[in-house]
């Protein structure tokens, strides 16, 4: 149970293609931060919000939301102190329907921390690149430490997720920047 001075975080899945890889990497990072002291991760999944594309009148940087949709996920958003992403990588580059939820909200992601882990034959590092830049436009700090995962080496046969036992010190060292990135930036916001 989270105490007032627990950090939220949300492990978002940017997602939603049937099949997908996914599901099994954010259910790992969710059950490697069970440990975590300090913190209190929730996974987003992006299959149980499904927006449209952006139909908001006035930019979301306005924060005059008219939609319930956009009102709900703007307020599911606020709740977070920081952010994991967890995203494949499509055409080099993020899923369309990551980057529409993104789009959808503007002040609830500023002045907070994220960290990206991202899967794809070369470990999906090409949407982070993406990811990275768009953070920095809706004004989220991000932690340099990042997992990528391969689908030739961390899946059996492109679809069971088994990570390389490498990745569980890459995790630690990624929850620790994130947590001290997300507990300076609440303190910002304070």
């Amino acid at each position: 149970m989270a105490t007032v001075n627990t950090l939220k975080i949300a492990v978002i899945l940017g997602s939603t293609r049937p099949g997908r890889n996914g599901k099994a990497v954010a259910d790992w990072v969710v059950d490697r931060a069970g440990a975590r002291i300090g913190a209190e991760y929730e996974l987003i999944d992006l299959a149980d919000w499904p927006l449209p594309h952006l139909d908001e009148p006035v930019p979301p940087s306005m924060g005059q939301y008219q939609q319930d949709h956009t009102k709900a996920w703007a307020a599911k958003i606020a709740e977070f102190d920081g952010y994991v992403f967890v995203t494949p990588e499509y055409n080099h580059s993020i899923p369309g329907v990551l980057k529409n939820a993104i789009d959808y909200a503007y002040a609830e992601w500023n002045n907070k921390a994220a960290a990206f882990i991202s899967y794809g034959t070369v470990g999906g590092v090409r949407a982070v690149e993406h990811l990275r830049s768009i953070a920095s436009a809706i004004q989220l700090a991000h932690v340099n430490q990042q997992l990528c995962f391969s689908l030739f080496s961390d899946f059996e046969d492109f679809a069971v997720f088994k990570p390389a036992a490498h990745h569980d010190g890459a995790v630690t060292k990624l929850f620790e920047q994130l947590e001290s990135w997300t507990a300076a930036m609440k303190t910002l916001r304070s």
